[in-house]
């Protein structure tokens, strides 16, 4: 099942690093979040990724065109370099097709670039590369499939905590208190998706204001209801609690193969 990265993106909420790199090459430990995304698809054994790329194009394509299978397994290194021995054998290779889809373009505008690399797929997944999850992805391929809807969605509930004010009509404050529950259901970025989609799209619409509104009068759209972890990288306080949990070996995401475990790449252009 193919997988669709959006990496086009300018991320002007997390400035601090985007002004430098894309968003989905900013560092969480010693690899892009765009790494870590690729690991968790991985490990649920889908490994033909296609990325979506824009601002900054030329570093994702570098990282990838630079890759070796020692960049991501212990290994032994002798003869000044020459010769390289891996100690823990890469799993399969992956295949990575790398498209300019262009810098002002909204993730709807991106999808609709690539769709001639997907018309042949009965469903693949697509991803917005900046949240990091350990959703039983396989669980929720499962339930689409019976659903036979054209289009699913992750929905979580926001990681964000409130001070809640109970005030009444004249204004006095009843009760102040902390609160790190929400209830509201948002978006989380990961989405499973037909070919049928591009019947609901135009070229120049965001993915999900025109044509999930026409799923939605249609009854093809459903929503994945998650209460596990989920993390979203919009903020350099965000990365920060991702950073951290690398540090402390805290990883949900990797729900497979630890973080110890490396990969071969092979790159598609």
């Amino acid at each position: 099942m193919k997988v669709v990265l959006f990496c086009g993106g300018l991320g002007s909420r997390i400035r601090e690093y985007s002004e430098s790199v894309p968003k989905p090459m900013i560092p969480v430990g010693h690899q892009p979040i765009l790494w870590h995304l690729m690991q968790y698809y991985c490990d649920h054994g889908h490994t033909d990724f296609l990325l979506c790329l824009g601002y900054k194009a030329n570093i994702i394509k570098d990282f990838f065109l630079r890759s070796r299978p020692q960049d991501f397994s212990d290994c032994v290194v002798s003869g000044f370099g020459t010769s390289v021995e891996l100690l823990n054998e890469p799993e399969e290779d992956l295949r990575i097709t790398l498209i300019d889809t262009g810098i002002w373009r909204s993730i709807g505008e991106r999808l609709w670039a690539v769709r001639d690399h997907l018309k042949d797929e009965a469903v693949f997944l697509a991803n917005y590369s900046d949240g990091l999850t350990d959703l039983p992805l396989d669980e929720m391929v499962d339930r689409f499939s019976k659903s036979g809807k054209l289009a699913c969605f992750l929905a979580v509930r926001p990681p964000l905590t409130y001070h809640l004010a109970d005030i009444d009509a004249e204004g006095r404050v009843r009760e102040f208190r902390s609160s790190d529950r929400c209830d509201m259901w948002i978006n989380a970025g990961y989405f499973l998706l037909r070919p049928e989609i591009f019947d609901y799209m135009n070229d120049g619409e965001e993915l999900v204001l025109e044509p999930f509104s026409r799923l939605i009068a249609a009854d093809q759209l459903m929503a994945y209801k998650y209460e596990g972890f989920w993390r979203c990288m919009d903020t350099l306080r965000d990365r920060q609690v991702l950073e951290e949990m690398v540090e402390q070996g805290k990883m949900p995401w990797r729900v497979r193969n630890g973080a110890g475990r490396g990969r071969a790449l092979s790159i598609a252009l």
